[in-house]
């Protein structure tokens, strides 16, 4: 049997001699238990939690024997015979717990031919690095009985979202006991905004009052079998009425959030940004994602993506310090903060640099506080220390951001937008500097971007 990258190549039942082996050796990992428990749905905490997991020897054998005794099939479809082979039965005598971090090798060893019916029995044999047997049995397999050569396709990319890295539950637990957040829902015309205002009221995060014409709430409540009988309903003729109401009800303290429905973000902004009517304060208000990104060690917070087009320099220090606050509220400690540009050295004829250089000035004086600031770093260096290295680049920031700051809102919604559809990435986000936390995710966001953005919103303005 050849096995290579390009090709795997059986051996028919006339080949196959008595006495013939093939092995296989592998150290059990925590991802593999995760990917084995996700694709069987067994979440029995004996195989996924260490601690309880060694209280319990006998479900740790069966649990992680499993994934043991899966090896076999792997030698068995893959070496011996190979491709072609039908896995007709399997006995297995589970002897030992297999452990986090124990190396595994399975062999399997043709013991018995039925030259009549092509059958090949195999003896099957898992042994730990100790050599002590954890796993025995035989294997029953129809061999093939044609040469086959089989080209070996990559196996798809399958991402494990664990608890610590996994920032919608953690922001959810966070914001659990906490006492709901007041909130204006404004046009939950769709069925998104109203599902994400609803489920985020059932989670205990938020205390909806829903702002809009009534008929057109009500028609996407009844089209999605969702009950109001519990919610305050407040009637306007449109969604611009609807986003003066609700900036007016949170001026007098009657909500402490907003909640963007279906409307434009600058149609709701409008009315949150009137000098006279608004919820403007000293600080220029900003939009602050933060995403699990899939290949990221950490949660990644952007900033702006959504509200200022093409900010200045005294803006941007306001888009910083949002983006520090928050993370700050969230009780992460002091983040490193990465200025954004096309390249890492300051050049006159990109803005952004210079604007980056004055940033990075401003916080070492104590103008921006709370954070540590780097910049001008291009994307790739901040967020991947082997491109900071290769590029010769010192910095305890790159490689290693907590917060990326966009040059303007082009490069920032773009960003978020592939690190979205490409990336798989998933986003919670909320406006700061206003006089109450603003809950502002895309039209296109789902229920579920709305719940998480939520419970930001709610540990934001609590610990405010």
């Amino acid at each position: 049997m050849s096995h290579s990258k390009q090709c795997i190549t059986n051996k028919t039942y006339d080949e196959i001699k008595i006495g013939e082996s093939a092995t296989l050796t592998r150290t059990l990992t925590k991802r593999d238990i995760q990917l084995f428990a996700t694709v069987t749905g067994d979440m029995n905490p004996a195989h996924l939690d260490e601690a309880y997991a060694k209280t319990d020897i006998f479900h740790q054998i069966v649990g992680h024997g499993m994934w043991t005794a899966s090896m076999f099939s792997v030698l068995l479809g893959m070496q011996l015979p190979g491709p072609g082979t039908l896995y007709l039965g399997q006995t297995l005598k589970f002897l030992k717990p297999v452990h986090l971090g124990d190396i595994i090798t399975a062999s399997v060893k043709v013991i018995k031919k039925d030259d009549k019916h092509k059958h090949i029995t195999f003896e099957t044999l898992c042994a730990n690095e100790d050599g002590e047997h954890v796993l025995e049995g035989e294997a029953l397999v129809l061999a093939p009985s044609e040469k086959i050569s089989w080209k070996a396709l990559p196996l798809a990319e399958v991402q494990i979202k664990t608890p610590d890295h996994n920032y919608e539950q953690w922001l959810m637990d966070k914001a659990s006991g906490l006492k709901p957040l007041r909130v204006a829902v404004v046009h939950p015309v769709d069925i998104y905004s109203l599902v994400g205002a609803v489920e985020a009221a059932k989670a205990g995060i938020i205390e909806p009052v829903l702002i809009g014409p009534e008929d057109k709430i009500r028609k996407v409540a009844q089209d999605a079998h969702i009950d109001l009988d519990h919610y305050e309903i407040i009637s306007t003729l449109h969604s611009h009425a609807a986003a003066e109401m609700a900036t007016q009800m949170a001026r007098r303290g009657d909500v402490e959030a907003l909640m963007k429905g279906k409307l434009h973000t600058d149609e709701l902004m409008e009315a949150v940004v009137d000098k006279d009517k608004g919820l403007r304060t000293g600080r220029r208000m900003s939009h602050v994602f933060i995403l699990d990104v899939p290949r990221y060690h950490k949660p990644l917070f952007l900033s702006d993506s959504a509200i200022n087009i093409k900010p200045g320099l005294m803006d941007k220090k306001d888009i910083v310090q949002n983006a520090i606050d928050l993370f700050a509220a969230l009780g992460l400690g002091t983040p490193k903060v990465a200025i954004l540009s096309a390249v890492e050295m300051v050049n006159e004829k990109i803005p952004s640099t210079i604007d980056a250089a004055a940033l990075c000035k401003m916080a070492h004086r104590g103008e921006i506080k709370g954070g540590i600031v780097d910049g001008p770093l291009a994307f790739d260096n901040a967020i991947s220390k082997q491109a900071a290295e290769i590029k010769g680049i010192v910095s305890d920031v790159a490689g290693d951001a907590d917060i990326l700051i966009a040059p303007d809102i082009e490069s920032g919604n773009m960003l978020y937008k592939e690190l979205r559809y490409f990336s798989g990435a998933q986003g919670a986000g909320i406006v700061l500097g206003a006089k109450v936390p603003i809950i502002l995710t895309s039209r296109a966001g789902d229920a579920e971007s709305r719940v998480i953005s939520s419970a930001l919103a709610l540990l934001y303005a609590r610990k405010k």
